[in-house]
């Protein structure tokens, strides 16, 4: 059944919106307050943001509804989605809450709820929680002495900032690295750049400026551009490209060339191989994760297992299978030895291991392997159900037939538009633009 609130990744919309409105946010943190008040001790929530200018008002919603439930409340101020997660572990909190909108633009919100041990809440509790935000709680509110109060935590930056730092091998330092960092104005533009420097990198900042409005604007993950120009003018040996709330996280070579996330957790998967800490004899990736991966890690004898697009679905497979590696090419990197979310932080930290320990240049240590030809294309239509077409049933078919098995065809709907994402990839270059031609121009057709 679909839900009101909740999409894949929270609840997520334009501030003051049609969804997400401080009334929204109010009833939020007394539906999730209720749902989490355990035991008699003085419950508590930790609540992280990033720059976004309606992070105030939603983040003081928040508030009033969870004091109202007699928890307390702890602000963390700017802060890295995945550590929001690692301090509702270490503090000891009852609920954690980030409020990003990722790498949407500055006009949208969102609202992320975290269980105590770290991991974001199942489509179960999520459920429930909407029950009771539809629910009158007046009967259950706190009173008198029972109503929670607010607190500010100054020391949250240096604990994530400590705990990143302390990923790395204990006889690894990042002196005589240039590296560039672009935090996307958003959540790490302060707890990035010092963890780097105090590792001991020469360190180079861009979009590290918020002002309310420039998340994610022509900077980080999603526009790396800055980043290549940035990379080439400062000499840099590599450039790291963040998310509005970093848990993405995309590299940048000493040529200004892109590295994507497959060839990251493919350098990472054979390091930790080599020094025996990979678990579960391989990695976790998408169906969207190329070709040329998968044929890599088979050379190395671990496997590949494929998942739903989504970073939940990975870690559900992880989880589920025993594996410690994961992620997605647009750069979410799961590494559950240290995290319970993508970290972007973590993951760039662990490739800056691999390139001091060997002692090459960043595009010598992350061409892994060579991608395979790929091509996406996202074909947008009006109404119906073009999928269920006969045409396009037809043209789908005769092309996973002509990839045959030395190739891969995708064909998903978007969760959240009219939009159908038609990828596939192949040896035979010619081929993949001609397979997904024709299925696009049939749904056109159809649509």
């Amino acid at each position: 059944m679909a839900r009101k609130y909740f999409g894949t990744d929270g609840i997520r919309g334009l501030a003051n919106g049609e969804k997400l409105t401080p009334d929204l946010a109010l009833r939020v943190g007394m539906a999730a307050g209720l749902k989490f008040v355990r035991g008699d001790h003085r419950n508590r929530v930790v609540i992280g943001k990033d720059t976004r200018r309606s992070g105030y008002l939603i983040e003081n919603a928040l508030a009033a509804g969870f004091t109202a439930v007699g928890m307390d409340v702890y602000f963390l101020g700017p802060m890295p989605t995945p550590a929001v997660a690692m301090l509702t572990r270490s503090l000891r909190a009852d609920l954690g809450v980030m409020i990003s909108a990722s790498h949407n633009p500055f006009e949208d919100n969102g609202i992320k709820l975290f269980r105590p041990d770290g991991y974001k809440l199942s489509d179960e509790i999520e459920a429930e929680i909407e029950d009771l935000i539809e629910t009158d709680l007046t009967d259950r509110l706190a009173r008198g002495r029972d109503i929670g109060r607010a607190h500010r935590d100054e020391a949250a930056q240096t604990r994530y900032i400590e705990y990143t730092k302390r990923t790395l091998p204990k006889n690894i330092d990042l002196s005589g690295l240039r590296v560039v960092i672009d935090c996307a104005n958003g959540a790490a533009y302060k707890v990035a750049p010092i963890a780097l420097w105090e590792l001991g990198a020469e360190v180079f900042t861009i979009g590290v400026e918020p002002d309310g409005f420039n998340i994610n604007d022509k900077v980080g993950s999603t526009a790396p551009d800055a980043l290549r120009a940035k990379v080439k003018e400062v000499r840099a040996d590599i450039g790291i490209a963040l998310d509005g709330d970093a848990d993405r996280v995309i590299i940048v070579d000493e040529h200004g060339e892109v590295i994507d996330g497959d060839q990251l957790m493919a350098v990472i998967a054979q390091s930790w191989q080599a020094r025996g800490s990979l678990r579960g004899g391989g990695l976790v990736a998408t169906v969207m994760s190329n070709l040329g991966l998968e044929r890599y890690l088979t050379s190395l004898g671990l496997s590949l297992e494929r998942t739903a697009v989504g970073d939940r679905y990975v870690l559900e497979a992880m989880r589920a299978k025993g594996f410690n590696v994961g992620g997605e090419q647009s750069g979410h990197i799961i590494l559950s030895d240290y995290t319970t979310t993508g970290d972007g932080l973590i993951a760039a930290l662990q490739l800056l291991a691999v390139v001091k320990e060997a002692g090459m240049a960043l595009s010598d240590v992350c061409r892994r392997f060579e991608r395979v030809p790929q091509k996406l294309t996202s074909v947008r239509y009006k109404q119906g159900k073009p999928l269920d077409h006969k045409r396009v049933v037809q043209v789908i078919a005769e092309s996973r037939a002509r990839l045959d098995k030395d190739g891969r065809l995708v064909i998903r709907e978007s969760g959240t538009e009219p939009v159908i994402r038609v990828m596939a990839e192949s040896d035979d270059s010619a081929l993949v633009d001609a397979v997904v031609d024709q299925i696009a121009d049939t749904i056109k057709q159809v649509a």
